[in-house]
C-alpha cells in the first residue's frame, strides 16, 4: 500500500509504501499530491519512504509510476528515498544522475536526515504567479538564478499550455538584474526560452538599473514576442501593455 505521510514539516510532502503497492494507491495517495502542487503553480520536496515490509508493485502500479514519474517530474525540488531496501537504494542512486533535481537515498535510520535535508532547501530565486484570467505570468527575480527555477517556471507554463493554444505574455520584475548562480542555470534559461518562445505574445520587462539591459538581450531570443521595458515601479503599466 501507499499512504500519504503526516508527520513531515511544512514544505515537505511524502508518502510510505509497504508490502503490494497497485494502481489504486498511486491514484489515492500520490496523483492528489502532485495535481495539488501543479494546480498551485509550485514544486514539491519529496520524502518516499520505502517499508521493511515492501514487497514491490503490481505491474499496473509499476506503469503507473514510470507515467507519473515522466509527466511530473519537474515538480520535483528535491527527492529524498528512505529504506533499506538495498536494490531500492542503488536504483535511487542510479536514477539521481538522470533527475532534473537533487536526489538522494537515506537509510531508515538516516530519516530524520533525510528530513532535515529537505526541509533546508532555500526559497527560489525567483517567484512567479499566474493571472489565469488574463494568460500572464509575473515573474519577480530575487537573487542569482538557479537550474531548477527554470524548471519550476516552465512547469507552470506548460501546464497552461496544455489547455491553452498560447501565453499572452510574460512580466518580468527586478530592481537589479542578479545574474546567474551557474553556467547550468544560464543554459536552462536559454532552453526556457528555446521551449517557449513561439507561444508567448509579449515580454515586458520592468526592471531599474542594470536589469534594464534585460530587454534587448530577449529580444534577441523572443522572436516572435514583442517587447517593451518598463521602470520598475511601473508594474501596473507594465500588466496593462501585456493584458492589450
Amino acid at each position: 500500500m501507499l499512504e500519504r505521510l503526516n508527520d513531515l514539516p511544512p514544505g515537505v510532502e511524502g508518502v510510505r509504501a509497504s508490502g503490494k503497492v497497485t494502481v489504486e494507491d498511486y491514484e489515492r495517495s500520490l496523483r492528489p499530491l502532485l495535481e495539488e502542487a501543479r494546480r498551485d503553480g509550485r514544486r514539491v520536496r519529496f520524502l518516499y519512504e520505502i517499508a521493511a515490509d515492501f514487497e514491490g508493485f503490481t505491474a499496473g502500479a509499476a506503469w503507473d509510476d514510470t507515467r507519473i514519474g515522466i509527466r511530473y517530474m519537474r515538480r520535483f525540488a528535491a527527492c529524498a528515498v528512505v529504506t533499506d531496501v538495498g536494490w531500492m537504494r542503488e536504483a535511487t542512486r542510479f536514477a539521481g544522475a538522470f533527475m532534473p533535481c537533487p536526489t538522494h537515498a537515506f537509510s531508515i535510520a538516516g530519516r530524520g536526515e533525510a528530513i532535515s535535508w529537505l526541509a533546508s532547501f532555500t526559497e527560489q530565486s525567483i517567484s512567479y504567479r499566474l493571472l489565469p484570467e488574463h494568460g500572464i505570468v509575473v515573474v519577480e527575480l530575487k537573487s542569482a538564478l538557479r537550474a531548477e527555477d527554470f524548471d519550476a517556471l516552465s512547469a507552470t507554463v506548460d501546464s497552461w499550455l496544455e489547455a491553452h493554444a498560447e501565453l499572452r505574455g510574460i512580466v518580468i520584475h527586478a530592481r537589479e538584474f542578479p545574474g546567474w548562480e551557474n553556467f547550468a542555470a544560464f543554459v536552462h534559461q536559454i532552453r526556457f526560452v528555446r521551449d517557449h518562445h513561439r507561444e508567448i505574445h509579449r515580454v515586458a520587462v520592468a526592471a531599474g538599473g542594470v536589469a534594464a539591459n534585460i530587454a534587448p538581450r530577449l529580444a534577441e531570443h523572443f522572436i516572435k514576442a514583442e517587447i517593451k521595458h518598463f521602470d520598475y515601479d511601473a508594474l501596473d503599466e507594465a500588466l496593462a501593455w501585456v493584458k492589450a
